[in-house]
């Protein structure tokens, strides 16, 4: 079984208009199931590596903690240059262990100013259930062309009772309604919605999302950090963006979807041409 983790960065849902989160990301890591123990031991000597070997109690990465600019819960007053290399550490462990990523980042406003076209039976307006869709889209196809005949994926998701209900209707509609070609063979399960806290693969997911958006948020011009943030930004996404398998959008296939695949084109946002280069980054 091979898992593929989600988490979401920048859901403010049918709020289009966010200033403070012009992008939603949708995504994370996935990994073979005999490679999750290993994984997750080597999490475990980063994190306590941090600490000095005293863990916080009921300690759970979050993010936006960890990269606040003068550190927030656990991280609180913790040095910045420390608090980047947890980080860089955190995913060159995905480097290291050879760990997939994959995710699709929207730009709201084009969304708000684009219709889908398509006749979808969820909202495409709400960028959760439009990336969402195309996830399953994507693993699929991944799982079926790059991971052998008798692979088979399994979804799992952050707890976002917002959402639970429609993303079950998506998946229920992709495997069992529609014509048998075009079906969801390859992904046999879907799990239920897990606690991050439970899960340090959702935790490295929420890492990895957050990274990209703000670095997608810079690099589209919606904000001007120091260098040094955006240079942090540039080299963290490099490293995830090596580890996705396929760059552009994974079409749908099946009649009336043509309007859909164009539309996801459309509103996607994405690294500029020449972003290594603007940047400084190396790799």
């Amino acid at each position: 079984m091979h898992f593929f983790y989600m988490d979401e960065s920048g859901d403010t849902g049918k709020n289009l208009d966010d200033k403070d989160q012009p992008i939603f990301v949708l995504g994370g890591i996935s990994l073979r199931d005999e490679g999750w123990n290993k994984t997750h031991t080597e999490w475990d000597k980063i994190i306590s590596a941090y600490f000095n070997g005293t863990i916080p109690d009921d300690f759970e990465l979050h993010s936006y903690q960890l990269l606040s600019p003068n550190g927030d819960g656990p991280f609180v007053g913790h040095d910045i240059q420390k608090r980047l290399g947890l980080a860089e550490s955190a995913i060159d462990l995905l480097i290291e262990r050879k760990h997939g990523v994959h995710f699709i980042a929207f730009d709201k406003s084009r969304i708000r100013d684009n219709e889908c076209g398509a006749d979808l039976h969820f909202d495409a307006k709400s960028p959760y259930l439009l990336a969402f869709d195309y996830l399953v889209t994507y693993i699929n196809d991944n799982v079926k062309k790059e991971l052998g005949t008798t692979a088979r994926g399994m979804i799992v998701f952050d707890q976002k009772e917002d959402h639970l209900e429609d993303v079950e209707d998506i998946f229920h509609e992709r495997r069992f309604k529609g014509a048998a070609t075009h079906k969801v063979k390859w992904i046999v399960e879907f799990a239920s919605a897990v606690d991050s806290n439970k899960n340090p693969m959702i935790q490295l997911s929420d890492l990895v999302i957050l990274c990209v958006r703000r670095f997608l948020e810079i690099d589209e011009g919606y904000k001007n950090p120091p260098d040094i943030v955006k240079t942090f930004y540039a080299n963290c996404y490099d490293k995830i963006y090596g580890r996705v398998k396929k760059k552009s959008i994974v079409e749908r296939g099946g009649n009336g979807f043509g309007s859909l695949n164009n539309h996801l084109k459309i509103v996607q946002s994405k690294h500029s041409t020449g972003w290594k280069k603007k940047y400084g980054v190396n790799g």
